[in-house]
Parts: structure tokens; sequence; C-alpha cells
């Protein structure tokens, strides 16, 4: 190809990597998240947009802006498949909230809230201590931290991921495809 023909193609590459690598960030977290029959769809449309974008950079080595457009959409990508991720925002989260001041009775007013709440008396080292334990969906993780907020404003709030939870004992929930006790109780209220 010539250059005045191929003067888009800096662009189709750039576009095309923003596009595999953003694909490839939400299967990555669909493959973590245990959801193999999407991630497969996902990849599959992944790697022909990046057979093409690699092939648009070998096959116009001569053209610095390709390998431009190549890098670049690949730094953009990132940027855009995180910014994707993070709006679907899925999977769960262990939150673990600490609070120093026993006379909120954070789980208490928590629970009231609809979430579902382990509670674990403790000693610190200003002294006594409440645990509060909660496996939420991430995208409720905003509204918690905004509960929590409002109802102890001190405490410390931390933030784990969490694999797809059981309810063990309890029987299955129908949230995340089991079904606790026989009411199909979920995690929240």
């Amino acid at each position: 190809m010539d250059f005045e023909i191929s003067w888009y193609l800096p662009f189709l590459i750039f576009f095309a990597r923003i596009g595999d690598v953003s694909i490839g960030t939400v299967r990555t977290i669909l493959v973590i998240g245990g959801r193999p029959y999407i991630s497969a769809v996902l990849g599959f449309f992944e790697v022909i947009i990046w057979v093409l974008a690699v092939g648009g950079v070998i096959t116009n080595l001569t053209n610095p802006f390709a390998l431009l457009g190549y890098a670049g959409g690949f730094a953009t990508g990132v940027i855009v498949g995180m910014a994707i991720e993070g709006r679907i925002a899925l999977g769960y989260r262990i939150v673990r909230v600490i609070s120093t001041d026993m006379s909120i009775n954070l789980s208490k007013q928590l629970r009231e809230a609809g979430y579902r709440v382990t509670r674990l008396n403790g000693e610190g080292r200003s002294g006594p201590v409440e645990f509060a334990f909660m496996i939420i969906r991430r995208r409720e993780l905003p509204d918690l931290r905004k509960h929590i907020s409002r109802i102890d404003p001190k405490s410390y709030v931390s933030v784990g991921h969490a694999d797809r939870p059981t309810a063990g004992a309890l029987g299955q929930d129908g949230r995340f495809g089991m079904k606790l006790w026989s009411r199909g109780m979920s995690l929240r209220k």
C-alpha cells in the first residue's frame, strides 16, 4: 500500500486496539468471576480484532504512525476497558467495618438498611470495638459506603474481592444461583 491509500490505517489500528484491549479487560474479569461462556465469546471477537490490528502493523512496518496507532490504542484500550468494567461492576466484595463507638450499634443499623451483617465484638488499642462483615454485590458498594459514612464516619472500612458466595449449611440463594432457606431470601433485602 502506498501512503496516500493507507493514511487512515493508523486510525483503524488505533481503534481496533481500543476495542480488543477493552474486550480483553472485561473478558478477564468475567473469567475471574466464573463466567466461562461469555468469556469465550468475548475472547473470540477479541482475537479477531487483535489479529487484524497486528496484521495492519506488520504489513506497514515502514509507516511509523501505524506503530504509534497500535501502542496508543493499547494504552487507551486499558483506560476504556477499566472504565467499562467499573461501570458494569461485576463480582462480589467482602466488606469489613470496624467501629470504635459501641453505642452506635453499626450492625443493627446496617441490617435495618437491608444488609446482611455478621457482627463480632473485639478489643482494639483503645477499648472495645465492633466488627461488621458483609458480602455484597460490587455494584452495591457505593451505597453501602454512604450508609456506613452516615452511621459512623470514624469507622474503618476495608473492602476485598470475594468469590461467588455459597450459602453452605444455610441452603442456597436465588440471587447468586443458589437458594437461601425455603423463601429464596437474598443477601440484601
